[in-house]
């Protein structure tokens, strides 16, 4: 019971201090926070914390080489005190006795009391003439108007302790008295006695202080300020090497501040202009390849072509029957060379911009469905069989026309590239808010590296590009047009010899 009183009470009065050192932490971690993230703040708390330090070395150093010198002086006012004092018990004595003027010895009673002193006691009368005096004084009159005045510049702070230390000058106070048939003064005269007092003196601060406290202010503020300052070295460096070409280096990130996110944002800049580089030289190499394979593609049927045209043009052919045979060839590889330019204008003009879609609701499955009835006799005489598994119901907003030149596009690469006799697979299902239509395959297993170019234009995995083992190799990459502009997604995927083609449509 005792333990728990003891808890309860520990906890009671803790708890203001609890309290109040949990809101000091949060302001603390707050404004830590906002020094972290503002490199302004981060140097003016640096520049605060190295002057408080500067001073606090500067107070040590300077009450250490600052050197203490002193004096002597004469101290005349204990004594001048006294003498004040002295003048007001005898001026009080006399008040209270009540006696008239003409009672000396009363009067002198109270003077001689004092005659030990090495001061001068008189009692004057208001012109100045001397009434009473001790007996170390021979004085008849005193000059009352003088008097009044040096005790006025006494009160002031008028005097010259040097005139008491060469033993020239007297100090003189005087105190009204009230006599029962008269008024008089009692005056007192004497020469200070001075008491020596020692001073010291300090000197101006070192300036050995100043300069060390200078010193150490410049060295530690450098120190704190060192990590910053290599950081923007590295941030140079970094924007040095970038600007050389290197951009695949990187800075680190450290801390939370405006040189953090400069870094970042150097890094991501990098991270851009390396991206558009490579897509440029990717660029550059399609390019390259698309001149390669047009070149040679339209090379192959025009050489053709032109060979057969000379054998007919020089008569080089036996009869009729040949020449009729050249001419048939010629008209073949014109049309093949017409396929091959047609599709290639259109698909510039499908890559290009401004391409309208003549878009309307298509039931996907029976356009499917129809396609493929469509296909059979080219299935039959390839030796292939159709396998459908087509989902009832699908609507999309689509151009019927461009994609019938999709599905076309797969089905016939199915049936090139497939392994006969064997089996062709058409399907088509829902995911969430899309419409998957897929033809698979069985057919000669695709690499990687040529999976990801199946798309590109002229792109054959075929790289003898034989008129007899493939088409132009713009069927895919116009298919992927057409794909893109109905908001949609084509992609190819190979696992040994299983070949499939997916198409993913918006549904309606």
């Amino acid at each position: 019971m005792l333990i728990r009183l003891i808890k309860w009470l520990w906890r009671f009065f803790t708890k203001p201090f609890r309290i109040l050192f949990t809101r000091f932490m949060k302001i603390y971690y707050r404004a830590e926070d906002r020094v972290n993230k503002n490199i302004r703040m981060e140097l003016i708390v640096t520049f605060g914390v190295c002057l408080f330090a500067s001073f606090m070395l500067f107070t040590l150093t300077n009450s250490y080489f600052t050197k203490r010198t002193s004096y002597s002086t004469i101290n005349y006012m204990d004594s001048i005190k006294r003498m004040s004092d002295l003048v007001l018990d005898i001026g009080k004595q006399v008040d209270n006795i009540k006696v008239s003027s003409k009672d000396s010895d009363k009067i002198k009673q109270v003077i001689n009391r004092y005659s030990n002193t090495n001061y001068k006691v008189l009692v004057v009368d208001l012109n100045g003439k001397v009434l009473y005096k001790s007996e170390n004084t021979y004085e008849n009159q005193v000059d009352i108007h003088t008097i009044i005045k040096n005790s006025v510049g006494f009160k002031n702070a008028i005097y010259d302790q040097r005139e008491y230390s060469s033993g020239s000058g007297e100090f003189v106070s005087f105190y009204p008295i009230d006599f029962s048939d008269n008024r008089a003064y009692v005056v007192i005269k004497g020469v200070p006695e001075g008491r020596i007092e020692t001073n010291y003196n300090e000197k101006e601060k070192s300036f050995l202080a100043l300069l060390i406290s200078g010193v150490f202010f410049i060295g530690l503020f450098f120190y704190l300020t060192g990590k910053k300052v290599k950081y923007m070295q590295e941030i140079a460096l970094a924007v040095m090497y970038m600007a050389n070409g290197d951009l695949n280096y990187r800075i680190d990130g450290k801390g939370e501040d405006e040189l953090a996110h400069l870094a970042d944002n150097i890094n991501y800049m990098a991270a851009e202009l390396n991206y558009k580089i490579e897509k440029e030289r990717e660029i550059e190499r399609n390019k390259s390849e698309l001149i390669t394979n047009v070149s040679h593609d339209l090379r192959t049927p025009l050489t053709s072509i032109i060979g057969y045209l000379n054998l007919i043009k020089d008569n080089k052919f036996r009869d009729d029957k040949q020449l009729k045979e050249y001419v048939n060839i010629a008209y073949n590889k014109s049309e093949k060379l017409k396929v091959l330019i047609d599709e290639l204008f259109e698909y510039t003009k499908l890559s290009g911009e401004g391409v309208t879609l003549n878009k309307e609701v298509i039931s996907l499955d029976e356009f499917l469905e129809q396609l493929v009835e469509e296909f059979v006799p080219v299935f039959e005489d390839n030796k292939l069989i159709a396998n459908k598994n087509i989902t009832k119901d699908v609507k999309i907003n689509a151009d019927g026309d461009k994609l019938v030149r999709v599905f076309d596009n797969l089905i016939m690469n199915a049936v090139r590239y497939s392994f006969k006799p064997g089996e062709i697979k058409i399907g088509l299902y829902k995911e969430e808010n899309k419409a998957i239509v897929y033809v698979k395959n069985k057919g000669k297993n695709i690499p990687n590296e040529d999976l990801k170019k199946l798309f590109h234009r002229f792109y054959r995995v075929e790289k003898s590009r034989s008129e007899n083992t493939g088409g132009t190799g713009l069927g895919l990459a116009i298919s992927k047009s057409i794909v893109n502009l109905h908001n949609g997604e084509i992609w190819v995927e190979c696992d040994e010899n299983d070949i499939s083609f997916y198409v993913k449509l918006p549904i309606e």
